[in-house]
């Protein structure tokens, strides 16, 4: 059996939503055909970067579509044809609820590899878009690398990373929209969440305005000891991040998740939280 790479080189996808799908596809595939051409082997997308995010629970209806639907089929050829793996995000319909809020990993042959449903919803918007996902995040193997998938809010709990880590997660990939309020996520949770789980968390946000709302930018790239290894502006921007073998298994010498209480971890029945009512 070949060893592992020793790097993975992925592109963040740092945009502002277009006004329609078509005209996010365009732009999504000039995405792909510039991370291909600068040697990167997989792009990943903000969250709902197919259809715009804060569009509202009738919009999202319609637009919903099932995980091989249309736009899945429009991103693999795009996929094809730049030679590029890609993560993005998008709505995906729901038989008995609300759609999901979803992402799908296609490859570069133009395979869907991994799906995620966003399971922490944030705020009125989300709830009143989205249904929240009813599974927990899973591990995907790719060219010797194991991926896990999160979206936005779900990095800013400790556990749903945690999870990853300990499926022997070596990156975890963040669709994300983070208000322009919020660049906490990227300054402090971010870093958390790599040296806690020694792990890269790759976190691609979108920008500009949609309706009443600006999101942030700052896409990220976090390494496994929690150094911030690229970082965008606020504006449009395609950048890169290598993700590098030897850091990942230097970090992990001096893991404390080996060390792990998990027998008072779990507890047959959860302790309450101090500021829960009784």
């Amino acid at each position: 059996m070949s060893a592992p790479p020793d790097s993975l080189t992925l592109a963040l996808w740092q945009s502002p939503y277009a006004p329609s799908t078509a005209q996010a596809l365009t732009a999504l595939d000039t995405a792909a055909a510039e991370a291909s051409a600068q040697g990167a082997s997989l792009l990943v997308c903000p969250e709902m970067s197919l259809t715009g995010y804060q569009i509202g629970a009738a919009a999202v209806a319609t637009l919903a579509e099932p995980a091989d639907g249309p736009l899945s089929q429009a991103v693999a050829a795009i996929a094809q044809r730049h030679r590029v793996a890609i993560v993005y995000g998008y709505p995906e319909r729901h038989a008995e609820g609300k759609p999901y809020n979803a992402v799908q990993f296609i490859d570069a042959s133009g395979q869907r590899l991994a799906h995620y449903r966003k399971t922490h919803l944030f705020g009125d918007v989300d709830r009143a878009q989205f249904s929240p996902g009813p599974q927990a995040p899973a591990v995907v193997a790719w060219r010797g690398w194991r991926l896990g998938l999160l979206i936005c809010y779900d990095i800013e709990f400790p556990e749903p990373a945690r999870m990853l880590a300990l499926q022997g997660a070596d990156a975890v990939l963040v669709p994300t929209a983070n208000m322009i309020e919020f660049d906490e996520v990227q300054r402090v949770l971010l870093p958390a969440r790599a040296l806690e789980n020694r792990l890269f968390v790759a976190y691609a946000n979108a920008c500009g305005p949609e309706g009443t709302t600006t999101y942030g930018g700052l896409s990220t790239v976090c390494g496994p000891m929690g150094a911030v290894l690229a970082q965008s502006g606020r504006e449009a921007a395609l950048m890169l991040g290598t993700l590098a073998r030897d850091d990942l298994q230097a970090s992990r010498r001096s893991s404390q998740l080996p060390q792990r209480r998990s027998d008072l971890l779990a507890p047959e029945r959860p302790a309450r939280a101090p500021h829960e009512k009784r």
